[in-house]
């Protein structure tokens, strides 16, 4: 009996190699384009994935039976035209995810921060209690064979559901877990309260009788109570709220998660009290739930430790670690570096960062500038641009055009005047901080610091990597040589792939 053939654009995303490889253990034939090679791509090919570089009509297959685009594929991309002229089924990762829940009892966990590890701690906890989950996860796990998939046999589908243009409105889970609400994607969404309406219309998604696990201690979140109280009634959905604030409900258990987590940052307390709601509430005993969540070390580049620094050139007196992390907004950098700084307090710290979107950079700047305080020095490299959601050459920070009735913005008039360099982003956000470094840190003339509530002491713009390392070398010397230091790379970009060049092997 032939396969039934399903085709990629865009198959080296996170999501949609996961909802590859689903398809492969399904039984399809499977293949893909992508506009360049990646470590997803060659991970691909090894599980026997046939995948092009470059996108070409003549890629997609002869009787494909569907054909699946990510998010960042524009109408006009050849594939697609092809799939509409041979009249090839075709839709996008977040439609095609949205029709093979329907097959599951699906878990979603949204939320603008902190999806993958609780979307990992959660499929972990299943696992242990015998529930044989299916898990599609926007991170590599060590637990699942270093993939974003596991193909599991029960009835579940632990899935991690998006925001980004409306994405997770395709799904109707019998479960959900809201982490919180922020000023996130503001390329796509008009601003905070559209994106809140967004997650209200994800919540009217649940399943009748379903569960809602929320997060108490996010003001987004709490601010729409009664909202959300109102659906719930109307759908009998039950609300489980949870804070790590909030001690009389809560102070035992976060007691207990703090010791066991092995991850950093009360961030994660509060993703892990998350978790542990929703297993409570499908009946899992707490045995279960603590060996998994005592049992998980992370996630790729989720503060992933890669290796020790193969330099300096100078004699130094500790071995410098290096680790690398997602973070690209301003509240999960500084809930990152505030972990880090919670976890090793005698540490000195680097981090080095390439901003993602000149778009959210733009949009977010003064964000940026107060995030990095947790550090003692920062690498600011140029503008990670994403294809088919920035620019390819200019910016400007201007506000743009939006839609009146679904508060999208109007991508072609996002960035109409005043326009720079991307690029030159970077190199104004390193002037901003240091500015402000300057400002809190004001020398008075017996030669003290008048202000110490910030670490950061400097900032470097960095406008090509291949300087890195003899800038590593100097902040080295100038401000860690008698403190144990770790260096973190960071960002959503392939900033991930300096990281090889720097450490003496992975990990």
């Amino acid at each position: 009996m032939t396969k039934p053939k399903v085709h990629f654009i865009g198959i080296g995303g996170i999501g949609t190699s996961a909802l590859a490889r689903w398809f492969l253990s399904h039984n399809y034939n499977v293949s893909g384009s992508d506009a360049s090679p990646s470590e997803i791509i060659s991970e691909l090919k090894k599980q026997g994935i046939r995948v092009f570089i470059g996108h070409q009509a003549k890629n997609l297959p002869r009787g494909a039976n569907l054909a699946i685009f990510s998010a960042a594929v524009p109408i006009n991309n050849p594939e697609r035209r092809q799939a509409a002229k041979l009249g090839i089924p075709a839709k996008s990762y977040a439609e095609a995810v949205g029709d093979l829940a329907k097959q599951y009892k699906t878990l979603a966990i949204a939320g603008a921060h902190g999806k993958s590890t609780t979307t990992a701690l959660l499929s972990l906890i299943l696992i242990k209690a015998g529930f044989n989950p299916t898990v599609i996860i926007g991170t590599k796990l060590k637990e699942f064979g270093n993939s974003n998939f596991c193909n599991g046999r029960g009835d579940y589908l632990v899935l991690e559901a998006d925001e980004y243009s409306g994405s997770f409105l395709n799904y109707s889970p019998f479960a959900a877990i809201i982490l919180n609400i922020d000023a996130e994607h503001l390329d796509y969404y008009k601003n905070l309260r559209v994106i809140k309406n967004v997650f209200l219309k994800f919540i009217k998604n649940i399943q009748s009788g379903g569960i809602l696990v929320l997060n108490k201690d996010d003001k987004n979140l709490s601010g729409l109570k009664n909202k959300i109280q109102k659906i719930s009634q109307n759908k009998n959905i039950k609300i489980i709220w949870y804070g790590i604030t909030n001690p009389e409900r809560s102070s035992m258990i976060c007691y207990k998660i703090r010791e066991i987590l092995k991850i950093s940052g009360e961030h994660n307390v509060s993703n892990a009290l998350a978790v542990y709601s929703l297993a409570k509430a499908l009946g899992i005993k707490n045995r279960d739930i603590f060996n998994a969540i005592g049992s998980y070390r992370g996630a790729w580049r989720r503060m992933e430790y890669r290796g020790e620094l193969k330099f300096p050139i100078f004699n130094f007196q500790f071995p410098i670690k290096v680790y690398d992390d997602y973070a690209h907004h301003p509240t999960e950098i500084k809930a990152t570096l505030a972990g880090i700084a919670q976890k090793w307090p005698k540490t000195g710290l680097i981090c080095v960062f390439q901003p993602h979107q000149a778009k959210r950079l733009s949009l977010l700047f003064k964000a940026f500038i107060g995030a990095f305080d947790e550090a003692n020095a920062l690498v600011l490299l140029p503008v990670y641009q994403v294809a088919g959601r920035d620019i390819s050459d200019k910016v400007s920070q201007n506000r743009g055009c939006c839609n009146a009735q679904t508060g999208r913005r109007k991508t072609s008039q996002i960035f109409c005047n005043n326009k720079i360099v991307a690029k030159y982003l970077s190199k104004k956000l390193a002037e901003a901080i240091q500015k402000r470094i300057n400002s809190k840190f004001k020398i008075d003339p017996p030669g003290i610091l008048r202000k110490q509530n910030s670490k950061l002491r400097e900032v470097v713009y960095l406008p090509s990597p291949k300087k890195l390392k003899q800038i590593l070398n100097n902040l080295l010397i100038t401000h860690n040589s008698k403190l144990k230091t770790i260096i973190v790379m960071m960002g959503a970009g392939d900033i991930y792939k300096l990281t090889d060049k720097l450490v003496r092997y992975k990990a």
